[in-house]
């Protein structure tokens, strides 16, 4: 387990530099990022030519919704979020199902707009909204084993898999700028990437001396354990009550020229 967990830990600096590249844009006067919140809360709210309001999918407050399988996009981190909608218009991302309009949606919108928009939603107040697991389960989803995701997601399997701490930090509560939050993220939308990423259909994350890290990190999972793991995170209070501190994942957009 300490070699598997080391393996990950290692990369963590090279991996902060891949997505600060791909998810950013500076300005050369400032070196500071140039986005403006308040177009991106018209674009999330009202919509903008052929793209609709990210609210009818995401939800009113950006928290996602379950029974459509769409995120969580608030407070999850914006060098994530701008890299996401990126990838989206050059059809490096390309959901199935209802996420699919994505990429048509991410095409209509500006480089300037995805950054406003990723902006906007990562200024949100935050909110604890765990999925309805006992809804979902009536609802005929397989719903894991949240204590069994807890040992996952804290200290993975040995000679299997390292934790989601060691990148997402305690809880999947993020380390802004490098790793997105995961947790509180919405259960159906955790089982479908880690699934997406476990068969190939989803490959566009970091990829360090030749390896895809989730791709790599999935394909060692059962469906059990994606559902043990997305039942925990789904749900997993964003404060250690160890160190006391809730994370803001605003390390990158408290250094915004907002415009």
């Amino acid at each position: 387990m300490r070699k598997s967990t080391s393996m990950w830990s290692s990369w963590l600096t090279i991996i902060g530099a891949i997505v600060l590249v791909s998810g950013t844009s500076a300005s050369a006067e400032t070196g500071k990022i140039s986005a403006n919140p308040a177009n991106g809360k018209v674009i999330f709210t009202e919509g903008k030519g052929g793209v609709p309001a990210c609210l009818s999918c995401h939800g009113e407050n950006a928290l996602g919704i379950d029974a459509m399988g769409s995120p969580r996009l608030a407070n999850i981190g914006y060098v994530y979020l701008v890299k996401q909608l990126t990838d989206f218009a050059a059809d490096r991302r390309v959901p199935s199902g209802l996420g699919a309009v994505m990429n048509g949606f991410a095409k209509e919108l500006s480089e300037q707009d995805r950054r406003d928009v990723a902006a906007y939603v990562d200024s949100l107040p935050r909110k604890f909204e765990p999925s309805d697991l006992k809804a979902l389960k009536e609802e005929g989803q397989q719903v894991g084993q949240t204590y069994l995701g807890k040992l996952l997601a804290h200290s993975g399997v040995k000679g299997k898999v390292a934790s989601c701490y060691s990148c997402h930090g305690f809880n999947g509560r993020g380390a802004d700028p490098m790793f997105p939050a995961i947790g509180n993220q919405k259960y159906v939308y955790l089982v479908n990437q880690l699934k997406s990423w476990r068969d190939d259909t989803r490959n566009n994350d970091p990829v360090v001396g030749g390896v895809h890290m989730m791709q790599a990190v999935a394909k060692t999972l059962t469906d059990d354990d994606i559902y043990n793991v997305a039942a925990y995170l789904s749900s997993a209070p964003p404060v250690n009550v160890r160190d006391g501190l809730l994370i803001d994942n605003q390390t990158v957009l408290k250094e915004i020229l907002v415009r």
